[in-house]
């Protein structure tokens, strides 16, 4: 199983910008995603890559989010624009051994195999 770390998290106030990494211990044609998770809630597919690189956002998110991979640098990125208190959770990347993705909404019990999280905290 890869391993997976995350990290770029932190504390920004609303309309902030923050962008994530997740460096992945092998990094082979396999799909990988963003979920997130606030304190109360259930964990939530944000973003979705396979390969080759269709992507798949969740509505929340889309047209503030993108998600992209370094393929030679076995990295994804999570980039974060105009981001709102409703973003504040743990965000966790994760990697599944198949090329294609499920979308974000229906992701999270295809995947079992998540970093420990970054935490990003939105405030007004």
């Amino acid at each position: 199983q890869a391993q997976l770390r995350e990290s770029g998290g932190g504390s920004v106030h609303a309309g902030g910008s923050l962008k994530l990494s997740c460096v992945v211990s092998k990094f082979p044609n396999f799909c990988m995603g963003w979920f997130r998770q606030a304190p109360g809630k259930e964990r939530e597919g944000v973003a979705m890559i396979d390969y080759p690189t269709r992507i798949y956002y969740a509505d929340s998110v889309k047209d503030r989010f993108t998600v992209s991979k370094d393929n030679g640098k076995n990295t994804l990125f999570l980039q974060m624009n105009n981001l709102t208190i409703e973003d504040t959770a743990m965000y966790y990347c994760a990697a599944r051994p198949y090329a294609t993705c499920p979308p974000p909404n229906h992701a999270l019990p295809a995947f079992d195999n998540f970093g420990q999280g970054t935490q990003v905290t939105v405030s007004s």
